[in-house]
């Protein structure tokens, strides 16, 4: 009588296959976690652009007008009352004319000196609409 002796564990196919579905999972998951990272850290320069905005909105609104130049964190501070002194992903801000325009800092390389743009659309209510734009790629630039 022959008996066959049955061995254990996989073959070298099925470690390949199981090897290859780790690596296509791999290749899709990880430069999407990437872009949620960047999109999480610029979180805080598009909160801070909003309180800006809305800042600006009631200026615009008391006085009919937008306020003179800011170029700096400070200057926007000092004018508007909205703190951005812990706000390191800011590298730089400048509103003009109610637009407002920061450039990106500390992210990524991918999104680093690139620009985020919030431009108001006054109404004849007296309302006002922010637009988005800026030179970040579109994924990273927020819907209207």
């Amino acid at each position: 009588m022959i008996i066959k002796e049955h061995h254990r564990g996989f073959t070298l196919i099925e470690l390949l296959v199981v090897i290859a579905i780790i690596g296509i999972l791999a290749a899709i998951a990880i430069p999407m976690y990437k872009q949620q990272t960047i999109r999480a850290k610029l979180a805080e320069v598009t909160n801070s652009m909003s309180h800006i905005a809305s800042a600006l909105t009631e200026y615009w609104r008391e006085n009919e007008s937008w306020p003179s130049a800011m170029t700096t964190k400070a200057m926007v501070q000092t004018t508007m009352g909205v703190g951005l002194d812990r706000v390191n992903r800011m590298a730089a801000i400048d509103v003009t004319n109610g637009v407002i325009t920061a450039t990106v800092g500390s992210i990524s390389g991918e999104v680093d000196g690139c620009t985020l743009i919030m431009s108001p659309s006054t109404g004849t209510d007296r309302s006002v609409k922010w637009i988005w734009g800026g030179t970040c790629r579109a994924p990273y630039i927020p819907k209207d």
